[in-house]
C-alpha cells in the first residue's frame, strides 16, 4: 500500500525536470523570409510576433505598412520563450544555443534554410502551410507562383547579359534563387564572365573594360552603386531592382520574376 501511494508522487516529481510545452501562444517567426509567407497563410491574430528584420527596409520582403501591424522580436531565446508560442519558425542561421533553449523550453520549432532554387522555395511554402494547418492556402500560393513563372517565360531566343547587384559591390552569381529567376526570364547571369562563380564582390574596375548589356541594382544607392551608375551611364543599360525583392523567395518570387521580365523587355526594345 505504501509503495503504491509513493509511485504516483515519484512520477510527478520526475516530470518537473522538463518544462511543459508552450501552448496557445500563437506563432512566432524569427525568420524574415517566413514572415512574408506567414502573413499570407494565416489570420493576423495567429501571429504573436515576427522578426525585427521585417521592419528594416534593407532586409524586409514585406510592405512597411504590413510589417508595422505586428509585434517584433530580436529573436533572443528569452523573448521568444516568454511569448509561449505554439510554433516558432526560425532559421538555420539561428545560434545553436538559442535553438537548444527553445528545445529545453519544450517549444515546437520549424527550421528553414535559405532556398537556392524555385523548387526548394515552393517546398518551404507547402511545409509551412501544413505546419500552420493551412495546406490549401499553401497550394494556392504555389499555384500563383507557377502562373507568374509561366507568364514570364520568354518566347524568343535573346539572352542579354546581366549583373544583379544586391548591395554595393555584392553581386549575385550562380547557384542562387535570383540567378535561377534571371535565367528563367531570359537573362544570362554574367557573373561568371568576370571569374565569379557564386555570390561575391565584383567592383567596377573588374567589369569596366567589358561591361554587360544590363546592370540591375537596388534603389537604395550606396557609394559604390552611385559611382558605377555615373561611369557606365553611356556604356550599358541600368535598371532599379527593388531591395525588397532581393531578400527572400516564397511569394516574393512573383513580383521578382515580373520585374526581371519587364526589365529584360526594356533592354530588347
Amino acid at each position: 500500500m505504501r509503495r503504491a501511494a509513493i509511485l504516483p508522487l515519484l512520477l510527478v516529481l520526475a516530470g518537473c525536470d522538463r518544462p511543459a510545452p508552450a501552448t496557445h501562444g500563437g506563432i512566432v517567426s524569427t525568420n524574415p523570409c517566413a514572415d512574408q509567407m506567414l502573413v499570407s497563410l494565416v489570420e493576423p491574430d495567429r501571429i504573436a510576433a515576427i522578426s525585427h528584420y521585417s521592419q528594416d527596409p534593407t532586409a524586409t520582403s514585406l510592405p512597411p505598412e504590413v510589417a508595422r501591424r505586428y509585434r517584433v522580436t530580436a529573436g533572443t531565446a528569452e523573448e521568444v520563450i516568454a511569448l509561449r508560442p505554439d510554433l516558432v519558425v526560425t532559421s538555420t542561421f539561428t545560434p545553436a544555443a538559442t535553438r537548444a533553449a527553445y528545445e529545453r523550453a519544450g517549444l515546437n520549432v520549424l527550421l528553414f534554410d535559405s532556398p537556392t532554387t524555385i523548387a526548394a522555395s515552393k517546398a518551404q511554402i507547402l511545409e509551412l502551410a501544413r505546419a500552420v494547418d493551412r495546406p490549401g492556402r499553401g497550394q494556392a500560393m504555389v499555384a500563383r507562383i507557377d502562373q507568374a513563372l509561366a507568364a514570364t517565360k520568354p518566347t524568343d531566343a535573346a539572352r542579354p547579359s546581366a549583373l544583379l547587384y544586391i548591395s554595393g559591390d555584392l553581386v549575385t552569381g550562380r547557384g542562387t534563387l535570383l540567378d535561377e529567376l534571371m535565367t528563367h526570364v531570359g537573362l544570362r547571369d554574367a557573373a561568371a564572365d568576370y571569374g565569379l562563380q557564386h555570390t561575391g564582390r565584383l567592383p567596377l574596375e573588374t567589369i569596366l573594360g567589358d561591361p554587360p548589356q544590363l546592370i540591375m541594382a537596388p534603389e537604395f544607392s550606396t557609394r559604390e552603386s552611385a559611382i558605377r551608375t555615373r561611369v557606365l551611364t553611356y556604356r550599358t543599360r541600368q535598371a532599379a531592382f527593388p531591395r525588397n525583392l532581393v531578400n527572400c523567395g516564397g511569394p516574393t518570387i512573383i513580383p521578382a520574376v515580373q520585374t526581371l521580365a519587364a526589365i529584360r523587355q526594356q533592354v530588347l526594345e
